[in-house]
């Protein structure tokens, strides 16, 4: 088989959730972050294994991903569309039971005309300067939130990953003054937040990257495992070239290996550059340029080459595959492609 094996543990996202659960209260409920198709690993399968063990409210960005799920969720649980109320979102709000996360002035009028009575929540900036309705916006609509209450008040901190930045107390003391006194669930803190200790969990936090094996959270177990098989192998004399552009030639006699997996698989060209997969706990250097469909590693140091080999597993992570891209856990993630044979395990 020439496709690639990515294998996604479901009981390690499962395991995730329950860490980061046991950081908070009993009064405080851990939520999930299935946006972006789970990750980029499914949400419906991620869902359906978070419900199992007792998640029961969920976060999407699109009314398109919040029908989806509820699809595969049946009724009970909550899901609630960060990207609000937008035109054409109507049905899907109405038919799917979603709840969406209200950012503007204007989609609290119009959602309020569009389903009287209907559960929505609100976005409040409290410095980040991307989604929800600054202090003055939200103060023009407080007395109107008597007769029509949300079911969450959230935000959002910018730098949570980073512990010491002040603008995680800043942010902190802005969403506390902003909705201080409201008789309704507060939520600031997904999985960075969660980690700043119980000042920032209020009522609901809802964490994301954690779940699915990334940073800042350290004490995340491994969910994903990708393996790459080995279609050829060959024989490189020195001064040979290999791969597009002539960029790499042989310095020596070089057993070269040609894996089915490229650029169109999200493993991006840039990355060749000190990108190693393993055989085992064997490093093997990607040699020449990354192609759409194959790459080429240096089988060299291996008395056996295997049927495949690993780029993301216990030898290298998402993040520290991110770190030799220049970027983050989440890109790697949510950057897999879809012609990877997928198996999810159980344990």
């Amino acid at each position: 088989m020439a496709k690639a094996n990515l294998t996604i543990s479901l009981e390690a996202i499962a395991d995730n959730w329950r860490s980061l659960d046991r950081l908070t209260s009993i009064e405080s409920e851990t939520a999930a972050v299935v946006k972006a198709d789970g990750y980029g690993l499914g949400a419906a399968m991620v869902a359906q294994a978070l419900a199992k063990c007792g998640v029961r409210t969920f976060f999407v960005a699109l009314a398109e991903e919040g029908s989806a799920l509820r699809d595969s969720l049946g009724t009970g649980a909550e899901i609630f569309v960060l990207s609000g109320y937008l035109p054409g979102d109507g049905s899907l709000v109405a038919g799917f039971d979603l709840i969406p996360v209200i950012n503007s002035v204007q989609q609290f009028s119009t959602f309020r005309a569009d389903h009287p009575g209907q559960p929505f929540a609100l976005q409040v900036d409290t410095g980040m300067n991307r989604l929800g309705m600054e202090q003055t916006e939200f103060r023009s609509i407080r007395g109107e939130l008597s007769a029509s209450m949300p079911v969450l008040v959230m935000s959002h901190l910018a730098c949570a990953d980073e512990p010491d930045n002040p603008l995680n107390d800043w942010q902190l003391r802005e969403f506390a003054d902003m909705t201080g006194g409201m008789r309704t669930r507060r939520s600031l803190s997904a999985t960075g937040g969660m980690l700043l200790g119980s000042d920032y969990h209020f009522d609901l936090c809802r964490p994301g990257i954690g779940l699915y094996g990334g940073l800042p959270f350290t004490g995340a177990r491994q969910v994903v495992q990708l393996s790459l098989p080995v279609i050829q192998v060959r024989d490189v004399n020195p001064g040979e070239i290999v791969g597009y552009g002539a960029d790499w030639s042989a310095p020596s006699h070089t057993r070269v290996a040609t894996l089915s997996a490229g650029y169109a698989d999200g493993i991006w060209r840039y990355l060749g550059r000190d990108l190693a997969l393993y055989a085992g706990d064997v490093p093997c250097k990607v040699v020449g340029r990354i192609s759409m469909d194959l790459l080429t590693v240096d089988v060299s140091s291996l008395s056996t080459v295997p049927d495949s080999l690993q780029l993301l597993g216990q030898y290298q992570t998402i993040d520290e595959l991110a770190d030799n891209a220049s970027t983050i856990g989440y890109e790697v993630l949510t950057s897999l492609g879809n012609r990877y044979e997928r198996e999810y395990g159980i344990e």
